[in-house]
């Protein structure tokens, strides 16, 4: 379906990141990796992908704290594989602490990487697609760029951002061939949070399934984890013909979180 368009996919070495490379992938994408992490893993990553699916895969290791390399990332993708396409705004840090103990400098690292990132990276892709008439930008929001939980200052502020980033963005390119949408995932069951899931059982004595359903009872009805092979197969519903009038929507994938 998407057949020779190129994605760049932000934070992608992993989680959920990582399936949504692998779902444009399986489409036929040309994928541009970007994360941090053990090299010899990710070149595993990159080759493996590529060989799955036929498809091409460059890694580019931009720091998304610094719009510099945000604007060589892009440029990097248009000059190995023609032009970029699809864009998935997934690079994203937590800092956990009460407003009045919040570091300044954690506040500034998670604005810049979780929101300003995703500016400077629309602002060197969008030309690009405008030019052809043809993009989709994909957000990587949260159920915190909805509603709120506490000592959560900078993430809650930073997704609510992309949130808006998103809608002005949609508005913008509405009658370009572009849409932007973004995707508000609740709890999803990645490496980092089953390493949660086992501390937490290990701390309070309990089986790792109890301590499964009890984090995810804290904010969803739905006792159910969502996985990034899903928020992978609504990016991909998001890129096609079908969904080409979907723009500026926050789509949640959160198990009712978000309803309450």
């Amino acid at each position: 379906m998407l057949n020779g368009k190129c994605a760049i996919v932000t934070g992608s070495t992993s989680g959920i990141g990582l399936g949504i490379a692998s779902a444009l992938a399986a489409e036929g994408c040309d994928i541009v990796l970007n994360g941090f992490g053990d090299l010899a893993a990710i070149e595993h990553q990159r080759a493996g992908l590529a060989e799955r699916h036929g498809v091409r895969v460059a890694y580019v290791a931009a720091d998304m704290a610094k719009p510099a390399e945000i604007r060589a990332l892009v440029a990097a993708a248009a000059e190995r594989f023609g032009g970029v396409d699809i864009l998935v705004n997934n690079a994203g840090i937590q800092h956990v602490a009460r407003i009045v103990d919040f570091p300044e400098e954690r506040w500034d690292s998670v604005i810049a990487i979780n929101l300003s990132a995703a500016f400077h990276t629309a602002k060197a892709a969008l030309p690009l697609m405008i030019a052809r008439k043809w993009g989709r930008i994909i957000n990587i929001a949260s159920a915190h760029g909805l509603v709120a939980s506490g000592e959560k200052a900078a993430y809650v502020s930073a997704k609510h951002g992309l949130v808006g980033l998103t809608k002005v963005t949609a508005i913008e390119t509405a009658n370009q061939g572009i849409t932007c949408n973004a995707i508000c995932p609740g709890w999803v069951l990645t490496a980092l949070v089953e390493q949660q899931i086992e501390a937490r059982a290990q701390a309070l004595g309990i089986p790792v399934g109890q301590a499964r359903d009890d984090l995810v009872r804290e904010k969803q009805p739905m006792l159910d984890y969502t996985t990034p092979e899903k928020i992978g197969a609504l990016a991909v519903f998001l890129c096609g013909d079908a969904a080409s009038t979907i723009t500026g929507a926050a789509l949640s994938i959160d198990g009712g979180w978000v309803a309450q």
